[in-house]
């Protein structure tokens, strides 16, 4: 029985607790729409946005490198408010008027190989140090990385804006019809696999330090994942009480990175790190970039256009609509995972496009404030709500404020700029490896014992090693020679992309070689999308937009519009009447609507209120 001064939302959490199985997915103490107390609802939000900042925290980092501002410290730490501000704000946008789940927007290291493979045409080369421009003058540093920052920004915009079309227009069902496993195996493998430079390039500090923090996060994930730390805790139900956390798996990366921080620190004022700052080995000391914290404003309000306005070029936009294409598919997945993993019924097609939509707005916005990256849904956010049964919008909407405040307070980011950079290398080996080994296991719908599936997957995952190894190679500079400089670069950019390549081979492979549904994993993939997200039969009223739906739901036109709460129209089976396809599954009333099934019959489980029936 509930006590006398407990909250009634506690009270609701209390007996719907005790109402599900504890393992049962769904079973979480706050749902979507409640609301924890003032104080708690601080701390979950705390704790999601400290997990955000240890996964955009080396973003900033490569870009820099990137622009040529790796010795440019406080360009760094400008780049880090902007990606906390902007994180904010795209987790904001995204839990208000896009999938409105609790899903944290975070710096996507996807539009990261693009632009890689943007500055490794001649034109955006670093100049040498003291090199001196046409005129004779020395070049200015600022103009430099400033002019590349410019380039990175319009492209994304553009880029971003055919996300926002794709959403809005409700494509993004036609586009699904298209991928399937071996389309995203070897695009989001190669994301990491392509990235090795990068890391060799933060790692060759000191190699003793970047192994530390690899071996750290390394144990701290697989080794103490399963240890739960006491902490003292109190709840109106049992007062002071100690509580297990999962300290380790919540926080491995924040964990490492302190660890091997304090590790250099205390190797610095031992002075047993050279004081010659001529040396690689000098960038591991903690005092390397100190000067930084003092000329850094208390704070910092990102504008639009601080760098200059943007410039725009089909080469980058190729690339980067690359990435934009990557962070789509990842993020339809993370909709639904986080709607299972919360209690909540399968988002609808209006709250797909809508958060598709979000997406593409959020990153424009990053573009025009400067970030050099575009955002996208954290799975490990999602994977937290799991681990602390907290789902609640309001808790989300506390974290992307918590974010927005890092961000503005320019001293956080002249601290975090601090961290040497052979601790940055450590983590991002193994982030780097658990991307490509996310992609690899979107395998294990596909038939691995098909010699079809086994070509099509070696195939798309070698030349998309291969080509943009020798294509971004400076001595291969002549290789590619249209005759105009424009198209040169566009080319370069593309086939300079590991995961445009891989993902372009392997969709063209998997599209048109003879194979069945089943062979090809479509069919396991799309059941896997739509069945495992149907669990309970609730309606799907939390996905509307706030204090307008009632208006859309008046207008009988709003029902054509893909982000209308209304919606309730299916964009792709208007296409395949226009292309003369032939699908026998027509009823667009249940949960296999929200699989965007490719083209193949799904059947969905029948989820009943005495059990499931098969």
């Amino acid at each position: 029985m509930a006590s006398r001064n407990q909250r009634p939302e506690d009270a609701a959490c209390e007996m719907a607790r005790e109402a599900e199985p504890e393992g049962r997915p769904g079973s979480v103490l706050y749902a979507v729409e409640d609301v924890p107390a003032p104080h708690l609802c601080f701390l979950f939000g705390l704790q999601q946005a400290i997990m955000c900042i240890g996964g955009s925290l080396s973003i900033p980092f490569i870009i820099s490198g990137l622009i040529c501002a790796s010795d440019m410290p406080e360009v760094t730490s400008e780049l880090l408010s902007i990606t906390m501000f902007m994180c904010g704000v795209a987790t904001l946008l995204q839990i208000i008027f896009g999938i409105r789940l609790g899903i944290v927007q975070g710096g996507s290291h996807t539009f990261v190989a693009p632009i890689v493979a943007m500055m490794a045409v001649d034109k955006w080369a670093c100049p040498e140090t003291g090199a001196v421009g046409v005129n004779g003058t020395a070049i200015d540093r600022e103009e430099v990385w400033q002019s590349r920052m410019r380039e990175i920004q319009g492209n994304l915009m553009v880029a971003s804006l055919t996300q926002v079309f794709l959403g809005c227009t409700g494509l993004i069902g036609v586009l699904m019809r298209f991928i399937g496993p071996l389309t995203i195996a070897p695009t989001i493998s190669l994301i990491g696999l392509s990235l090795t430079g990068v890391v060799i390039e933060f790692n060759k500090v000191h190699w003793g330090v970047a192994f530390l923090a690899m071996a750290l996060t390394l144990m701290f994930t697989l080794y103490l994942g399963g240890v739960r730390v006491p902490f003292p805790g109190w709840t109106r139900i049992k007062g002071c009480h100690m509580i297990k956390y999962p300290l380790f798996q919540l926080f491995p990366v924040i964990l490492s990175i302190c660890f091997s921080w304090l590790f250099c620190y205390i190797l610095t004022v031992t002075d047993t790190f050279t004081t010659n700052s001529t040396l690689p080995a000098y960038q591991a000391r903690t005092d390397a970039r100190l000067d930084v914290l003092e000329r850094a404003p208390w704070f910092y309000w990102p504008y639009p256009f601080q760098f200059g306005i943007p410039s725009v070029s089909a080469a980058g936009y190729v690339g980067l609509l690359a990435a934009t294409l990557s962070s789509i598919i990842e993020s339809i997945g993370d909709y639904f995972a986080c709607a299972r993993i919360s209690g909540a019924p399968p988002p609808p097609a209006h709250a797909v496009n809508r958060g598709i939509g979000i997406e593409g707005l959020s990153s424009i916005v990053s573009g025009l404030v400067g970030a050099g990256h575009g955002t996208t849904s954290y799975s490990g956010n999602i994977g937290a709500i799991g681990i602390t049964k907290v789902a609640s919008r309001a808790v989300f909407l506390t974290a992307g404020g918590i974010l927005i405040v890092c961000g503005v307070v320019g001293k956080f980011g002249a601290v975090l700029s601090l961290i040497p950079d052979p601790v940055i290398g450590g983590t991002l080996t193994v982030l780097f490896g658990m991307v490509s080994a996310v992609g690899i296991s979107t395998l294990k719908y596909v038939d691995l014992d098909s010699t079809r599936n086994l070509t099509i997957l070696g195939t798309s995952l070698l030349l998309g090693l291969m080509v943009p190894q020798f294509i971004n190679d400076p001595n291969n500079a002549a290789a590619i020679d249209t005759g105009s400089e424009e198209l040169d670069q566009m080319i370069r950019v593309m086939l300079g992309t590991a995961m445009f390549v891989g993902g372009f081979v392997g969709c063209f492979l998997d599209n048109t070689v003879p194979g069945t549904p089943e062979e090809r994993g479509i069919l396991s993939w799309r059941q896997n999308l739509a069945a495992e997200n149907s669990i309970y039969n609730k309606d799907s009223n939390m996905y509307d937009l706030p204090l307008v739906t009632k208006c859309f739901r008046r207008a009988g036109w709003c029902a054509y519009i893909p982000i209308s709460p209304s919606f309730d129209k299916d964009v792709s089976l208007i296409c395949q009447k226009c292309c003369c396809c032939k699908n026998s599954n027509t009823d667009n009333t249940g949960p296999e609507k929200y699989a965007y099934e490719n083209s193949v019959d799904v059947e969905v489980p029948v989820v009943q209120q005495n059990g499931t029936k098969m």
